[in-house]
């Protein structure tokens, strides 16, 4: 889609996608290895009593799903920004909810301007996990 056929508040619900603990530990090993991620041990004596996903691993395994849609087609001219929070732990056996939300659109010049999407991640619970903004370069109709 072009940016001006995007409207504000336009949703798009993603696939869900459940976590594995194969998953965690792979890319807890690659790019986080942080002991609460990467070791069950050490995991057990922490408030959470289990391994916690990575923050990034949640938020890219919901972004995929939303890079998959293919929103913006050829109209995409290149991401811009991201800005990620994370409220709440994900553990192994969760099943993540994603909305995508077209929350502002803004003129850049006669050629393109940015498209904010925002993205909340909730869990199996409804309990928002993740949430994310990421601004898009988006091509206008010529």
């Amino acid at each position: 889609m072009y940016l001006d056929e995007l409207k504000i508040g336009m949703e798009i619900e993603l696939v869900p996608v459940t976590i594995t603990k194969e998953r965690m530990l792979d890319f807890a090993r690659i790019y986080d290895p942080l002991p609460l991620h990467s070791d069950e041990e050490y995991a057990k004596t922490t408030r959470f009593g289990q391994l916690v996903a990575p923050g990034v691993m949640t938020f890219m395994s919901v972004w995929a799903q939303f890079v998959r849609v293919d929103l913006f087609g050829d109209a995409l001219i290149a991401g811009k920004s991201t800005k990620i929070e994370w409220f709440k732990p994900v553990f192994a056996g969760d099943t993540l909810h994603g909305t995508a939300r077209i929350s502002n659109i803004t003129r850049r010049n006669a050629h393109n301007g940015i498209a904010e999407i925002t993205i909340e991640i909730r869990n199996q619970h409804g309990e928002l996990v993740t949430g994310d903004v990421t601004e898009y370069v988006v091509k206008y109709k010529e």
